[in-house]
């Protein structure tokens, strides 16, 4: 983990504890409506460390990737591997060009749907 993502989310924790308080204090001694907005507030930071650690490891596996093309002497063939697995890692044709709505009949990731209501 390095020192800017342990950074950024310290003060993700310490911004969403800050408006949590807010919130409490708010609902206490002020008005509700600004209590809810508060709390909805919180929440937002909540997201953001969870966004910063999905991009820490998506980093982390990178590297990795780069790191085996090196060892295998293909240091420029590091990116036709990250390629490679993120399109195996991929579903069919249909599901891309259909925004995630529909699958190809021979996809894996299919999932048959029933004809009874």
């Amino acid at each position: 983990m390095h020192a800017s993502h342990r950074l950024l989310c310290g003060l993700y924790v310490l911004t969403s504890a800050g408006l949590a308080w807010t919130a409490v204090l708010e609902l206490l001694c002020g008005l509700v409506w600004a209590a809810l907005l508060f709390t909805a507030a919180s929440l937002v930071p909540v997201i953001a460390v969870v966004r910063e650690t999905v991009l820490h490891d998506e980093r982390r596996t990178v590297t990795a990737l780069r790191a085996q093309a090196a060892a295998r002497g293909r240091g420029e063939g590091a990116a036709d591997d990250i390629v490679r697995s993120e399109l195996y890692a991929a579903c069919c044709e249909r599901w891309w060009t259909s925004c995630g709505t529909d699958h190809d009949t021979s996809c894996p990731h299919r999932i048959p749907r029933s004809s009874a209501a």
